[in-house]
């Protein structure tokens, strides 16, 4: 996760990489860009961008069936999850986790395990995808880093485990998709 904001950031600075602007001199190159900024000086309308971003493809990418039911769909809940504690949504995370995680850690005792940390940052490295007896399991490490309030650094890792049942005659729409069947979180500051 830690690589991926970079990334980001820098792709939404907007800034031409100087040797794709340098006019090459194969003319198929830079044909389709070049006659793009001489005509439209002026941008186009604002119409077509809210219309664009009003759509559910444009504001979160849908995954096929086949991605969401592998570990693709794993990862993506997992993500989330890191993703909802590094924006400090801590209860967004907490509602992830499944019932028993949800009464082992209350919503208080849950924001509590971050009260303290600024600028949490969130490890989640692939983890290992199996099957038992009707379901899958997606089991990854997790690794929360930041300081405390004194600036000293913090330190919380643990795993989740991820389960989603196989298509099996009789299982929920929700029982199908992947969601926490366990998070354990171990403070080492």
């Amino acid at each position: 996760m830690a690589l991926l904001v970079p990334v980001v950031t820098l792709a939404a600075c907007g800034q031409p990489d100087p040797q794709a602007v340098t006019p090459s001199p194969t003319p198929t190159v830079t044909a389709p860009s070049a006659p793009a900024t001489p005509a439209s000086p002026t941008p186009p309308p604002a119409e077509p961008t809210p219309a664009a971003a009003a759509t559910p493809a444009a504001a979160s990418p849908t995954l096929t069936p086949d991605a969401e039911r592998g570990e693709t769909g794993a990862r993506d809940v997992l993500l989330d999850f890191a993703r909802a504690i590094e924006l400090g949504r801590v209860d967004q995370a907490w509602a992830l986790l499944s019932p028993a995680d949800r009464r082992k850690w209350t919503r208080p005792a849950f924001r509590a395990l971050f009260a303290d940390l600024d600028r949490p940052t969130v490890a989640v490295p692939t983890g290992v995808i199996e099957g038992a007896a009707g379901s899958s399991y997606y089991t990854a490490p997790v690794t929360i880093t930041g300081t405390d309030r004194s600036g000293r650094p913090v330190r919380i890792e643990g795993e989740a485990v991820l389960r989603r049942v196989n298509d099996v005659d009789g299982s929920t729409p929700a029982q199908r998709r992947w969601h926490f069947q366990s998070l354990s979180l171990d403070w080492t500051h």
